[in-house]
């Protein structure tokens, strides 16, 4: 689809939604002094985080010479990282609107860290269920594994688009529309690419969850055509990817059951074709309040001839079809242990072996406003690799949370993984399969303002 066909397309769409929308939103003159009330709150978020951490990744996948002592061991590694937003939120009857500037960074960065916009968005709200958004939005849908906030990082995750939408009786119909331009080449039509503040040139979606009655059952849809700019080799033309799948989540009493499954086709950049998906299962169990358990599994598929030298760059042989699954823009940090060496520091040339994580977990609240977590994953590639096995490693996790009030909270946590030759060959590492990682934050999330009239 061209972009012409997806701007006229999406102005279709809007035609049909908003007539309907301000037909059912604005209040009649009879009843304007009644419904007309006015909500201002503005809210406060303070975060700041502290990390220690012995071995990892540079962004290129090769560690800094600094990061080395004399022994070819990786060194402790210490800083400081925070973020600060103020959220404005107004509300009047059918009209929301939020505007959510957020400043983030590491202590004593270069340019003392980042100021940018995390929301800034307007929404219409119908009495029939009816509604539409518009601006800069931080989506999240299900378990965010596709689609999430990515709360995490510092920055977090949102999206510039126009949201429209449907939720009443158990239904939820959510469309995304997304178009990106790099404001150098306004004049030149529709080029877009990476540096933007958004990691794809358009986007559409469409969400459809239902919740089953008389069960504790819901059950969601979701379609993704992700439109990418072209390089040299198609001409620059945009390509074109998607993806297709559900979530399903079933909670009696103190059992719940999660499945996903997503498949992904379509082209890359390069006009390669994509062929690549990922399941995963998790069963949590709570028979009591304070303590409960969870087990699962996800697999995700992965390039195969995946090759890996012992020195220089990861090697890549006789790709025709891209087989690696993309979590594209989900909160990755929540899955595939809490170290993110998977999905969130990426291989080279976009290639991946991908990725199985079984694992298992368990919290306990000794206290109130105390709750401890503890959790353990085994890794592996989902594909063979040429000369490696492909056990990854073990990966250990400790994490506590302590509500001091209802609006500040401490964490902490610590992490260890112990890696196999392969995770030492594929992820560059020279700290001896041993990788340990410990942090600690401090969230203070006040509103500071509540008034209505």
């Amino acid at each position: 689809m061209s972009i012409l066909n997806e701007f006229r397309l999406w102005m279709l769409v809007a035609a049909i939604m908003l007539p309907m929308l301000t037909a059912t939103a604005q209040p009649t003159t009879s009843d304007t002094t009644a419904v007309q009330k006015n909500e201002l709150s503005i809210d406060l978020q303070f975060l700041t985080r502290g990390e220690s951490r012995y071995g990892g990744l540079h962004t290129d996948n090769v560690f800094l010479a600094e990061d080395e002592n004399e022994d070819g061991k990786a060194a402790q590694s210490n800083f400081v990282m925070a973020r600060t937003r103020l959220a404005i939120n107004y509300k009047r009857d059918w009209l929301e609107a939020r505007f959510t500037p957020q400043h983030s960074g590491v202590w004593g960065q270069s340019g003392k860290g980042v100021l940018n916009l995390y929301e800034t968005w307007v929404k219409l709200n119908a009495r029939n269920g009816l509604f539409v958004q518009v601006g800069r939005v931080g989506l999240s849908y299900d378990d965010e594994r596709i689609i999430g906030s990515d709360d995490w990082a510092m920055a977090s995750q949102s999206h510039d688009v126009l949201r429209l939408g449907y939720e009443g009786h158990g239904h939820k119909v959510h469309v995304i529309l997304a178009y990106n331009q790099n404001a150098d080449v306004v004049n030149d039509g529709g080029s877009y690419y990476v540096g933007g503040a958004q990691p794809y040139k358009t986007m559409q979606d469409i969400w459809y969850h239902y919740d089953f009655p008389h069960l504790p059952l819901g059950a969601s849809l979701l379609f993704m055509n992700i439109g990418m700019q072209g390089d040299e080799i198609v001409g620059y033309k945009s390509m074109f990817q998607h993806l297709l799948g559900g979530y399903a989540s079933f909670a009696p009493k103190r059992w719940k059951t999660e499945l996903s499954y997503y498949h992904q086709f379509g082209k890359n950049e390069s006009g390669m074709k994509i062929d690549a998906w990922m399941a995963s299962a998790k069963a949590s169990f709570t028979p009591a309040p304070n303590y409960g358990f969870t087990v699962g599994y996800d697999y995700l598929s992965g390039d195969k001839n995946f090759a890996v030298p012992p020195k220089g760059s990861i090697g890549m042989v006789r790709h025709e079809v891209l087989k690696g699954f993309s979590t594209v823009y989900g909160a990755h940090h929540k899955f595939y242990g809490a170290m993110d060496f998977f999905y969130v520091s990426t291989y080279l040339n976009g290639f991946t072996p991908g990725l199985q994580n079984a694992f298992i977990g368990a919290f306990y609240k000794p206290i109130k406003g105390l709750r401890i977590d503890a959790s353990y994953h085994s890794l592996a590639t989902a594909t063979k690799l040429t000369d490696l096995d492909m056990f990854l490693g073990h990966e250990f996790e400790l994490q506590a949370s302590y509500n001091i009030s209802p609006d500040i909270r401490l964490m902490a946590g610590a992490s260890l993984m112990s890696g196999s030759k392969t995770m030492e060959r594929l992820k560059r590492d020279t700290s001896k399969n041993t990788l340990r990682w410990g942090w600690i934050s401090l969230s203070v999330s006040p509103r500071i303002f509540s008034n209505k009239w």
